[in-house]
């Protein structure tokens, strides 16, 4: 439960930073069309992303490997988060709130 509360938080994290990035985009960039700001805040935010994630992918996997049977199976669960957390970030959540804006869910 421990681990899926922190994939969690992280894949939240993660999503509130492209949020942002995102709310600051909408001030800055006046002449793109919405979804066009919603796909440079992406790739703005992706490298980002990707570091972070490999970075703790890489410290997970390394307590995977030499941490023993106590905490193998908590980092196991990391392991899919980590991945599960990144990918939901980047390829479900700006989607979902383009999709919003066209539904006028989201104005």
């Amino acid at each position: 439960v421990a681990a899926l509360l922190t994939i969690a938080g992280y894949s939240i994290n993660d999503t509130v930073v492209i949020y942002d990035r995102i709310r600051e985009n909408l001030r800055l960039v006046k002449k793109a069309s919405f979804t066009e700001i919603v796909n440079l805040s992406v790739n703005q935010t992706f490298s980002r992303t990707i570091l972070t994630s490999f970075t703790v992918f890489l410290a997970v996997f390394i307590m995977y490997v030499w941490g023993g049977p106590g905490i193998r199976s908590f980092n196991f669960v990391m392991l899919i988060g980590t991945f599960v957390g990144s990918y939901s970030t980047v390829a479900i959540a700006a989607p979902i709130l383009i999709l919003g804006k066209k539904a006028k869910i989201i104005e």
